[in-house]
């Protein structure tokens, strides 16, 4: 059997540039019905007009045979209703800190939906997975225009001081950056744009720090500030101690520092599934 984008490839283009009779190009559309399972043309007294999952597979078939897998996939998640899938690219912590309540909430509104989570190291990489494969949403830190891509920014976190209860910076109600001037803070993970960007908000100010150790996540700076095994600079991150807590950590504000803005990065929003946007607008509200 040919592969979809054969037929798909026909009706997206128009029939004076195919040197098709319109019963061959009907054929194509009905064949294509046959085998996803859905009408891809709504018929009018004057013409057709594409439905939802004909507008999801012209749009695809610009993309070539890649596209048009997932764009089958998606007809595939209409087919099934409220069943289906969401694939999410993210982080290490992500999951735990921005997405917890919203996978409560989310399968509590669609029991039948899978959501499958793919973990990457850092944002580019989380990029790379997304051109790359069918995943729907990928979770990062804003950064540069990326070819293919459509970031969305969701939430802005502040910078805040983790330190041990009782170190000498602990009691203060926030941190100027002089005061981390030559203070060996734990490195955030040096391949991050995180780390990047704190790295060029502290060249940007003059300030020089060094460090003795890097990590791989923000949860295990927070871990080593904890323990009283040096200090951190981290975002604010959903669900940690606010600044003043009691407790082994204190959380104090570096209001200096720009705020970080994490959120979606989509191939095209509006070519989304259904469910996933139903999923990204779930984490948005949480977070908001």
């Amino acid at each position: 059997m040919a592969h979809p984008s054969q037929s798909w490839g026909l009706l997206a283009t128009p029939k004076r540039e195919l040197d098709c009779t319109q019963s061959a190009v009907s054929q194509h559309v009905k064949r294509l019905e046959r085998e996803t399972g859905v009408s891809l043309l709504e018929r009018l007294p004057r013409g057709v007009a594409p439905t939802a999952a004909g507008r999801i597979l012209c749009d695809a078939a610009a993309e070539g045979i890649a596209g048009l897998d997932r764009a089958l996939r998606r007809l595939g998640d209409l087919v099934h209703g409220d069943g289906g899938s969401v694939r999410i690219a993210t982080g290490g912590t992500t999951v735990r800190h921005f997405m917890a309540d919203a996978v409560v909430a989310f399968r509590r509104r669609y029991p039948k939906v899978s959501l499958e989570f793919q973990t990457e190291s850092s944002s580019r990489g989380c990029f790379d997975a997304l051109l790359a494969s069918d995943l729907d949403l990928a979770w990062i830190t804003m950064g540069a225009p990326v070819r293919g891509i459509e970031q969305r920014p969701v939430v802005d976190l502040p910078w805040v001081l983790a330190v041990r209860a009782g170190d000498p910076l602990a009691a203060r109600s926030r941190i100027d950056v002089s005061d981390l001037a030559d203070v060996r803070l734990v490195r955030l993970p040096p391949n991050s744009t995180s780390g990047g960007r704190l790295d060029a908000a502290f060249a940007e100010l003059g300030i020089r720090t060094g460090s003795d150790t890097s990590v791989a996540d923000w949860d295990t700076a927070l871990l080593l500030a904890e323990l009283g095994l040096g200090h951190a600079v981290v975002p604010a991150l959903p669900g940690l101690p606010v600044p003043g807590d009691s407790g082994p950590l204190r959380l104090v504000p570096v209001p200096a520092l720009p705020p970080l803005s994490v959120g979606w990065a989509i191939r095209r929003w509006d070519a989304l599934p259904p469910l996933a946007r139903a999923f990204a607008d779930t984490v948005a509200r949480q977070l908001r």
